[in-house]
């Protein structure tokens, strides 16, 4: 597809795939990129939200709605086939789908809720990478650009978060893989770092979260669409670029120091 319908939006005519696009941080990547003239495959557990946040960019007809479960292997490969049928290529992967666990001592964590974990964030993860690797190998123009949700947490834990932070972790060595390995096909892997975006997940944030000193504190929140336009500005930049790691976080959180 080309670039050349639209001399003002560079980016019109690219493809990208967002999981986990009906909230928060994926609703908000989402609506940038619809806005930035990109056609979008909206993706996540139930098509209401996903059709809503099409309806909401002003750019329906460019946007395709899929439910889809990225720890299933085969709905993440029904996903692609999807986009593929109706878009033609795939530019651009926003690895994003994730969920939390309960903030409870490591030793009372479920095994059912520490799988779930694993499989969401960790497995769902590879599984996206593994079709997007697949499909980008093969198109004209070859390649395309994987950008991996990963989280402060990557880096720094917070209290009672064994699992979450375990999946952040593995997240970083997704991506230094896959960027190895997509050399070759001109596919570029990055991961973003994100902190304190406000929405539904980090709304407790605002109430007060458990420090690792033990005490509770109420912590700053950023608005979320600055992590949407970050993320753009990542996917804008020519193959021949990456931006390998990108922490975006509110100025005033605890995290650089001692808090």
């Amino acid at each position: 597809m080309s670039d050349s319908s639209n001399a003002s939006n560079p980016n019109t005519g690219k493809v990208a795939i967002i999981t986990g696009a009906g909230s928060g941080v994926g609703k908000a990547v989402a609506l940038a990129f619809l806005r930035a003239g990109y056609s979008v495959a909206l993706t996540g557990r139930r098509l209401e939200p996903l059709q809503a946040v099409a309806a909401e960019s002003g750019a329906a007809e460019r946007a395709l709605a899929v439910s889809t479960n990225v720890a299933d292997p085969a709905s993440v490969a029904a996903l692609f086939a999807a986009t593929v049928a109706r878009f033609g290529r795939v530019d651009v992967l926003f690895n994003n789908a994730g969920v939390s666990a309960p903030g409870v001592p490591l030793e009372e964590l479920s095994i059912d809720i520490w799988k779930n974990v694993v499989d969401t964030n960790l497995s769902g993860m590879f599984y996206c990478i593994q079709q997007a690797f697949k499909q980008m190998k093969v198109q004209s123009p070859q390649g395309g650009r994987i950008i991996n949700n990963g989280s402060i947490s990557a880096t720094t834990p917070r209290p009672n978060s064994i699992a979450y932070t375990a999946t952040k972790h593995a997240v970083t060595g997704l991506t230094k893989t896959a960027s190895l390995d997509g050399r070759k096909h001109n596919i570029a892997v990055g991961q973003i770092d994100i902190g304190n975006a406000a929405t539904e997940m980090a709304a407790r944030m605002a109430t007060g979260i458990l420090q690792a000193h033990g005490e509770v504190a109420i912590e700053p929140l950023m608005d979320v669409n600055v992590v949407g336009q970050s993320v753009l500005y990542m996917a804008s930049l020519p193959l021949e670029a990456n931006v390998m790691f990108h922490t975006v976080m509110a100025t005033k959180m605890p995290f650089a120091g001692r808090g």
